[in-house]
């Protein structure tokens, strides 16, 4: 069984920094495309930005693009997401997952357990 345990989520200011952190069991993130998705209350699951296997190729939601990056530590298989000048339509429960299509964010992995993000205006 792999667990993803999410970290780093809180209250930032808008036009502020967040860095999330997901920490994988095994070495799924080596082998799989990891991703973060996120969710508001009402709205279905949305992807935010993908990381693809071994090169890294990366996937971005047109609403992050040069705001957010994610990046992989290949060597403890944790995936992180830097999120910066965040504004209030980022408030929203941040999930990490594995066994992710980054081009049509279809997902087939695990999920974490979601970690909160709220930014203030």
């Amino acid at each position: 069984q792999v667990s993803l345990v999410e970290s780093g989520g809180g209250l930032v200011q808008s036009g502020g920094s967040l860095r999330l952190s997901c920490t994988v069991s095994e070495g799924t993130s080596r082998t799989y495309a990891m991703a973060w998705f996120r969710q508001t209350p009402g709205k279905e699951r949305e992807g935010v930005a993908c990381i693809k296997p071994p090169g890294g190729e990366t996937n971005y939601a047109p609403s992050v693009k040069g705001r957010f990056t994610i990046s992989r530590d290949k060597t403890a298989g944790s995936v992180f997401l830097q999120m910066n000048m965040v504004n209030p339509e980022d408030t929203a429960i941040y999930y990490c997952a594995t066994g992710v299509d980054c081009n049509s964010w279809k997902q087939w992995g695990y999920w974490g357990q979601g970690t909160q993000v709220t930014v203030s205006s």
